[in-house]
């Protein structure tokens, strides 16, 4: 073997385990997707419908356009779900197992987290919070590394938002203290 042909293998030793019980199928999560954007053609085409989707004198009324769109949407949707009902009976594999599920739950929830205490403490505490505990948790970084980037860059997007720019972001009870 030449040099050009050596391969680098690295193990991820935080990867999901190999065995780990499948928590949904592939099909039933395309069913699901499907019955949701068909129930969102539904919803989009009676409301167009309602707003007016037809043409009048000076022509396409307000919800011509995005009814058909809606009635795209919705043969594109029964159309999957066939097809997903059809392929169900043919062994699918496995969407998600529960090892990677938590790893996807180990980032959603703190992010949802994130978005519910910008609401109360502003963007840029809520970002602190944010960034320091992913650095310390998820990636297992120093403490003092990881309160260090976050205020560096909150402080930074502070300066490049609220001041260089001016652009009106989420305030807290911190920013209000300091007069901003």
């Amino acid at each position: 073997m030449s040099k050009t042909d050596i391969e680098i293998v690295v193990d991820d030793p935080t990867a999901p385990e190999e065995d780990s019980p499948s928590i949904v199928s592939s099909g039933t999560i395309e069913i699901l997707v499907c019955l949701l954007l068909l129930a969102l053609a539904i919803t989009l085409g009676y409301d167009n419908w309602r707003t007016g989707a037809s043409w009048d004198a000076t022509g396409p009324e307000p919800g011509y356009f995005p009814f058909y769109l809606s009635v795209i949407l919705g043969g594109g949707s029964l159309y999957g779900l066939i097809a997903a009902l059809v392929a169900r009976r043919a062994a699918s594999g496995s969407f998600v197992t529960r090892a990677q599920a938590r790893r996807v739950m180990a980032v959603f929830v703190p992010t949802l987290l994130f978005c519910l205490v910008t609401q109360f403490l502003g963007l840029y505490v809520a970002s602190f919070l944010l960034i320091a505990a992913f650095m310390r948790l998820v990636g297992k970084i120093a403490l003092w590394k990881a309160l260090l980037t976050a205020f560096l860059f909150t402080a930074i997007m502070f300066v490049t938002f609220d001041i260089a720019f001016d652009v009106i972001m989420p305030k807290g009870p911190l920013e209000a203290a300091f007069g901003h």
